[in-house]
């Protein structure tokens, strides 16, 4: 496959293909509708000539994973009917606050490009994108069938910018904002949905700060009837709570707001019975302020719940393993670690079905608090299905994690999170390589690692010779010298994305990977040993790799601290700020 057809998942070319079908265009627009997978259709528009124009023609959604490995330019000319775009921007570890706030990935010229060439466009999905109040308004006043805009990790906008999509947006179905750096002017937004809009479907405003316009909120509730998704921020009391629900009772998702008011038994039995009209609802998140004295006002939704997200409520034991006596069919569970070891032994004891877990830290300096091994085992124990695990620790054993692979061997995720950094098996002081070795030499089908606490080289070493199908690496703290690197560069085939910071690894591991990075998405390096001049080496060596070093302060100028090498088509940016250098 040509690489430069292959960036940010738009992958196809004509160069080496034949006219070699025989079936009706018709047929294959039928089929073709049928596959919803990007990768797929990837794979059937490489086929022959037909193949690919047919698919080019019908694709309606397309995802680029990195903003700059492609123009806009080149995405709408080789899909002219595209109705939805998922765009990301800035590399993973900006949530880490590694990367610049003003490093790039503004969305406005993409939206430039899209107004002529998309003037139908009816999604577009952002992460860790620059997004103005200009850009959302530009947005609002350009696409006239615009209906679903979601942002995660994005920054730069302000409520002003929410007010313009809600005033122009008039198909409104989807406005999701979570994790966003905003500035939140006030919860007057609300007020600017038009009276006669009712076809919202999926509300998400839970991590905005502001009081919200309530008499706003409670009126688009009531009118949006096939309202689904409803997440609202702490500032929705019980109260208020209890009217949305009794507004809609067909809710699938919800997001509850603050729990912090003193419940009287007036109050809990009119919680109670609006939950217990929720037949439908499957996803409950939010809780913040929740106390065991709360939780009973949900227990009526309990049963149907597969997706639990508690990550807001610093609940205890006792309150969790109360809401999971009751939650049978729980798929996908996120808790902070207040629940410690014996909340974790009740999600072994009464989730059989969970396939995900994840345990945040409420304090991670506080080494007194939070969860252990011996939590970690517990739920591999009861949880055989478990395959996507994000674990935040202060202390972990080799043996431990190895009893886990052998408990829940179809790992696809395994992040786990020792957060003192080099920090060895507490029990024998030995480096947590055979942890590691575990996991990539059971879980064959592991497809992301995080990695963490003391490792030498041969953890590396497992997972060069075992991990064959790993896409995604976080490494951090971690390594002896070169070799770890190159173990993994030279063993991995299927990598898309490499992540590492504060390592041993210097030129010779960054060039290690030469015959790989056309392959993959990007490669982060920072706080390594990388110079200048093995950057230089692997830009005049891989002509169509952007490697660009992010330079700060006064710090050596042969030493290249930062580091973010990605596949392009498109060639170096335009817009680098003069502290990105591009080789």
């Amino acid at each position: 496959m040509d690489p430069a057809a292959a960036v940010a998942d738009v992958t196809g070319t004509d160069a080496d293909l034949t006219k070699t079908t025989t079936f009706p265009d018709e047929f294959l627009k039928q089929t073709f509708s049928l596959i919803n997978s990007d990768k797929d259709r990837n794979s059937v528009s490489l086929v022959c000539k037909d193949w690919y124009n047919v698919e080019r023609m019908n694709r309606r959604h397309v995802s680029i994973r990195n903003c700059y490995s492609v123009s806009p330019e080149t995405v709408t000319a080789r899909f002219p009917a595209i109705r939805s775009v998922t765009l990301k921007g800035k590399p993973r570890f900006s949530d880490f606050n590694l990367v610049p706030d003003d490093w790039g990935a503004d969305v406005q010229s993409w939206l430039n490009v899209f107004a002529t060439a998309y003037p139908l466009l009816e999604e577009l999905r952002l992460k860790r994108m620059m997004v103005s109040d200009e850009s959302l308004e530009f947005l609002a006043l350009n696409f006239d069938e615009f209906k679903g805009l979601s942002m995660l990790s994005c920054e730069g906008f302000s409520t002003l910018g929410l007010e313009a999509i809600a005033t122009h947006c008039k198909n409104l179905t989807e406005l999701d904002i979570q994790e966003n750096g905003i500035d939140d002017l006030g919860g007057d937004w609300l007020s600017y949905f038009p009276e006669n809009l009712t076809s919202l479907e999926v509300l998400n405003f839970s991590t905005l700060t502001s009081e919200v316009s309530f008499d706003a909120l409670e009126s688009l509730v009531s009118r949006c009837k096939s309202l689904r998704v409803l997440k609202v921020n702490r500032k929705v009391n019980l109260e208020q709570l209890q009217k949305l629900l009794v507004l809609a009772p067909q809710l699938t998702e919800l997001g509850t707001g603050t729990f912090m008011e003193e419940l009287v038994p007036s109050s809990v039995n009119g919680l109670e019975s609006a939950f217990s009209k929720c037949g439908n609802l499957v996803a409950l998140s939010g809780f913040w302020d929740a106390t065991l004295l709360h939780l009973p006002v949900v227990y009526p939704v309990c049963e149907n719940l597969t997706f639990l997200n508690l990550s807001y409520a610093n609940i205890e034991a006792d309150e969790l393993e109360q809401i999971l006596t009751r939650s049978k069919r729980l798929v996908r569970l996120w808790v902070v670690d207040t629940v410690g070891d014996k909340g974790l032994e009740a999600v072994g004891s009464h989730c059989p079905l969970l396939e995900e877990l994840r345990v945040f830290p409420v304090d991670p300096f506080d080494q007194q608090l939070g969860v252990t091994e011996s939590g970690l085992v517990a739920v591999s124990n009861g949880c055989p299905k478990l395959h996507y695990i994000l674990y935040f620790c202060q202390r972990m054993t080799n043996a431990a994690v190895i009893t886990v692979a052998q408990n829940c061997p179809n790992f696809t995720h395994f992040r786990l999170c020792i957060m003192n950094p080099r920090e060895p098996d507490y029990l024998t002081n030995e480096p947590m390589d055979e942890a590691f070795g575990a996991i990539v030499k059971t879980c064959t089908k592991l497809q992301r690692l995080s990695v963490s606490g003391l490792l030498t080289d041969l953890a590396f070493e497992y997972i060069g010779k075992y991990a064959k199908n790993l896409e995604t690496l976080s490494v951090a703290f971690a390594g002896d010298s070169d070799l770890g690197m190159e173990y993994v560069m030279r063993g991995c085939p299927k990598l898309k994305r490499v992540e590492i910071r504060d390592c041993p690894f210097g030129d010779s591991a960054l060039l290690s990977g030469l015959t790989q990075y056309e392959s993959m998405r990007s490669l982060w390096m920072s706080d390594c040993n990388v110079t200048m001049d093995g950057c230089k080496k692997l830009a005049e060596e891989m002509s169509r790799l952007n490697v660009e070093v992010i330079k700060e302060g006064d710090g050596d100028d042969r030493l290249a601290n930062k580091v973010y090498v990605y596949r392009t088509v498109a060639g170096p940016r335009k817009d680098a700020p003069p502290f990105v250098v591009t080789l």
